[in-house]
Formats: structure tokens, sequence, C-alpha cells
């Protein structure tokens, strides 16, 4: 009875509103994964090598993230980058026992009579100028990663949670504070960070469809859903990444500031995207992102395309439809999404029971990655075998498998703050 309970909370932890299919087959069995050939992140399509920044930035960059666009992602439509209309809604100079500012803005978008806002939700030390900020999605509304009666609770759909106090698809106050062991903000405060989130769902909620969030704003007539190769959620979820920081770049308190983009599980996935699109993310951190995020498909280990297609088809464009079960006629694989940060820092986080996620195909997208690093002088991963138990890498592409689940612990969180704390001296 005890393992039926566990199971169900597993299954509502990691599911959304279409159904899962939790494939009793799926491999978990290193021993059976199968010999495979990645495409080389240094190889032109006419097969040139690269051994030079301005090669890959002129010609290799721009055709890998053309590929991911095309093929996985999908286009993010013209025109879209608007400046959004801003306001403050409540500020408060004494916030967390007076350790900090807190300011709520709620950030509009408008586009052909329709009207979608953005809550964020900021916190800030008191008398630090331009702090450097953590910028990261939440699952639940901004109420749930702080009992702090001072934060306005979504409007926007939300995926039933009875456990965290989330009925009839709506924020309630008994949800206050409920995914607080998530978002360790008074550390976060006191070691001289920001912290910026939204709820995931302003952008675009967890349906299953596009029949709401930001996708019909840009509709043409008769039109309910995207085309083949046009944006599905991950490339909605970083397209309002990148409207944040429009925002912050222009705040008096931050614009200044250097921003960490972290996200964990499907916007871990989001994260690497987001920081791939745009480069003004000083610093990309994936936690637990698995299948489309850090793991290698072709190694076809826990989640494959062929699970992740069928149980949350909208994460994406239809043409990654065609790969499932086909990983290895992808034109590209995970290591070349985060080569595409190059040379900014990026982290990639493992949990040890986390077999869903692939962590030893996260470790080895994040090495295979490492040559792309090398052309601008960075040092990534420089070993093929997986590091230790909680033993951290901190080069400029970082690394850590700790013990534990799926999820975000306090040990994850203390490896992203040393990581980049040394990475912004």
């Amino acid at each position: 009875m005890v393992y039926k309970i566990f199971f169900a909370l597993v299954l509502l932890s990691i599911s959304v509103s279409c159904s899962f299919n939790a494939d009793k087959d799926q491999n978990c069995d290193e021993d059976a994964v199968e010999p495979y050939e990645l495409p080389d992140v240094l190889t032109l399509k006419n097969g040139e090598k690269i051994d030079r920044v301005s090669v890959w930035e002129n010609k290799r960059r721009p055709q890998i993230l053309n590929l991911y666009k095309k093929e996985i992602y999908g286009f993010i439509p013209k025109g879209i980058d608007k400046p959004l209309i801003s306001k403050v809604l409540e500020q408060s100079d004494s916030a967390l026992d007076n350790t900090a500012i807190r300011k709520q803005i709620s950030l509009i978008y408008k586009a052909k009579g329709k009207e979608l806002e953005i809550i964020v939700l900021l916190y800030l030390p008191k008398n630090t100028k331009n702090p450097p900020v953590f910028i990261g999605y939440n699952f639940y509304g901004n109420q749930t990663i702080i009992d702090d009666k001072h934060v306005i609770l979504t409007n926007s759909w939300i995926l039933n949670n009875p456990a965290l106090g989330i009925n009839d698809n709506r924020a309630s106050e008994e949800s206050m504070g409920t995914r607080n062991e998530r978002w360790p903000i008074k550390k976060i405060i006191s070691e001289g960070f920001g912290l910026a989130t939204v709820y995931y769902g302003d952008i675009d909620p967890e349906r299953c469809d596009f029949s709401d969030g930001i996708h019909p704003f840009f509709y043409k007539k008769k039109q309910n859903k995207p085309k083949g190769d046009q944006w599905g959620s991950i490339s909605a979820w970083a397209w309002g990444y990148s409207r944040i920081l429009d925002y912050l770049k222009k705040d008096e308190m931050t614009r200044k500031s250097k921003f960490i983009l972290f996200g964990h599980s499907r916007i871990g996935k989001t994260s690497l995207w987001a920081g791939a699109l745009d480069r003004r993310f000083d610093i990309v951190i994936s936690n637990n992102s698995g299948c489309a995020g850090a793991a290698l498909f072709r190694r076809k280990f826990g989640e494959t395309i062929a699970k992740i297609h069928y149980n949350f088809p909208q994460w994406f464009c239809q043409n990654f439809n065609k790969y499932r079960n086909k990983e290895e006629r992808l034109p590209v694989d995970q290591h070349m999404l985060i080569a595409l940060i190059a040379p900014r820092p990026v982290y990639i986080a493992s949990a040890e029971l986390d077999c869903f996620s692939d962590p030893k195909g996260e470790y080895l997208s994040a090495y295979h990655a490492t040559p792309v690093y090398e052309l601008y002088g960075k040092t990534g991963l420089n070993d093929s075998i997986q590091p230790p138990l909680n033993k951290p890498i901190h080069n400029t592409i970082g690394y850590h498998l700790r013990s534990g689940r799926h999820g975000v612990t306090t040990y994850d969180w203390e490896q992203f703050i040393k990581f980049v704390k040394k990475h912004l001296e």
C-alpha cells in the first residue's frame, strides 16, 4: 500500500494534464546501451574541420542553432520581441526580516486584442547595488516558493495538486510556501544574490494544447496550433525568460547585474535552450533536465524521444515527431546544445537515482561539448568518466552527481552558488 501511494505521488509530481505513460520497459541498464556515434560538433556540413572561434561563430554555430529550431524546439515567430508594458504592483524595502527588497512586477504583452500578464517576483539583498540575479521559473505559482503573505497569488491556470492546496486549477492561500524547500531564498539573499521567479504557466500553461498562453497571439486566420517547424512550449518558455531579462536590464536596481539562468526538469531543458538563444544570460544552470535537455538522445537511456513525445508533444515542434525511435537520424545531439552556450559558464546537475533523466548521458553531453569551450581557451570536462558521487566539478563547464532522486535540494543550491561565485570573480 505504501509503495502504491509513493508511486502515485511520483507520477503526480512529473506528469501534467496530459496522460502519462509510465513505460515499464524503459532502459535503466547501462549494459543495454547500444553503440552510437555522435555528430561532430566541430565539423561543418561540408566536412570542413573547425579550429578557429571565428569559423564556429560565423558558420557552425548558426548551422546548429537553426537545426534545433527546425527539428526540435521550433522557430519563434518574428516580431514577438516587442517591449512589454511593465508596472510595479508591490514593493517592500524590509522583506525577509529586513534583509531584502521585495518587488512584484506585472509585464503585459498585448497583440490582436489579447493580453498576457506575467508576474515577476523579485527579491534583492538590501544595500547591494546591482547584485547578480538568479532567474528561474516555478511550477505552481509565485506564492508557493516562500511563506510570505505579501506574495500575489497567480491568476493563471495551474495543474491541480491537492497536496499543495491547489484545486480547480487555481492558486490558493493554502498553497503559500508549499515548495519553499526548492527555493532557499534567505540563503540566496545572504550570499549576496537576488532571485527573480515567474510561474511558467503565465507564459504557457501545461494544458497539452495551444489554446492559451502566448501561442494564440501569433496565429493566422483559422490557425489553432503552431505549424510543423514553429515553436512548442519549451521555445515559448524560453521566449518568456528573455522578456523577464528585458525588464531586469532596465530596472534601476538590476540593470547592471549579472544574470544566472536556472531551470529544473522540463525547465532545465528550457534553460539550456534559452541560454543558447539569448546570449545576454551570463551563466546557465540546468538541473535534472534529461531527455531533450542535457542527456544524449542517442543513448536511449531512461526517457527517450518516443516516450517524451508521447507524453508531452506540445513541448516541441511537430517536426520532432519523425525522430521517435530514430534518434540516430537526428542531425544534432545534446552536447551540441550545451556547446551553443560557449564560452559562457554552464552547469549541469544530475541525481544518482534519477534514471529517467539519464545522469551519465547528462555528463557525457557536457564532456562532448568541451572541444568548443577549448576553442575559447576555457576548461570543460577533461575525463569521459563521470565523477564520483557528491564530488562537483566547477570548471567553465561544471557538473555534479548528487545523492538522491529527481528534485532540487540544498546541496544543489550550494553548488550553484559556489559555481557562480567562482565564475563572477
